[in-house]
């Protein structure tokens, strides 16, 4: 099993080291047919890009994308989860101008209010003290990732569990029925073993990811490859995964 797309790469556009060329280069090399640059939303306070930068980075794509006919380049985002009511950091001016929209939650993501801020950061953090607030910052996690789901077409939760701790059956079910796929991260290694055997039992479909922060990380899923496979994912249950 080999994956042919990495749909979740960063450049120095947020917070990574290399530029969508050298990305794309990178990922040609590796022999993959489809690469997303998805840089942080702009509500993320320190690495957050807006419309202008997004403006830039389609142009630059476009033309990328009329030298090579070997792989195809996609303009997406990583955005953020910003309320417990689902909302997201970019606004619906945005989405038209994406190929691809990915979803996850960022302790560097400012909240919507203070009562976001509460439920999203304050009781995540408490949660790791108190068994009562994990439970409920669990709840309001999964609520929260389900109603982004239901609201917009995200195509990718990002590294679900990784900051934020979540019903994994719940999320699964609702991705499923919306055709949202779930990321095994290698970066942050979540999905874990446990969460991705959950996740399968409902149905869900899986995304190889590498976060690649550099350009020598894109494609570089080989941490995720190794969860996938002791959770029994097969590549029909991931959808940018081939048998070879």
């Amino acid at each position: 099993m080999r994956i042919f797309a990495d749909y979740h790469t960063h450049t120095r556009y947020s917070h990574g080291q290399g530029t969508i060329e050298e990305n794309v280069q990178a990922a040609r090399k590796k022999g993959l047919r489809e690469i997303a640059i998805t840089d942080h939303g702009p509500g993320h306070f320190l690495y957050g890009i807006g419309k202008d930068a997004l403006e830039k980075m389609k142009g630059e794509i476009g033309r990328i994308n009329e030298r090579h006919d070997d792989i195809n380049v996609l303009l997406g985002v990583e955005a953020n989860v910003v309320s417990i009511e689902g909302d997201i950091d970019i606004d619906e001016s945005i989405i038209p101008m994406l190929d691809i929209l990915l979803v996850g939650y960022h302790f560097g993501a400012l909240p919507r209010s203070l009562k976001d801020g509460f439920h999203i950061h304050l009781k995540n953090f408490s949660g790791r003290l108190f068994k009562g607030a994990a439970a409920s910052a669990r709840e309001a996690n999964t609520r929260a990732l389900i109603k982004a789901i239901e609201r917009y077409p995200v195509r990718i939760i990002t590294h679900p569990g990784a900051k934020a701790d979540i019903d994994t059956a719940a999320l699964a079910e609702a991705a499923v029925l919306k055709g949202t796929a779930l990321e095994i991260n290698a970066g942050h290694r979540f999905m874990t073993v446990e969460y991705a055997r959950i996740a399968k039992q409902y149905g869900a479909k899986f995304v190889l990811s590498s976060d690649a922060h550099s350009p020598e990380e894109v494609g570089e899923v080989g941490r995720a490859m190794e969860i996938a496979l002791r959770a029994g994912i097969t590549a029909g249950d991931i959808v940018n995964a081939e048998e070879v």
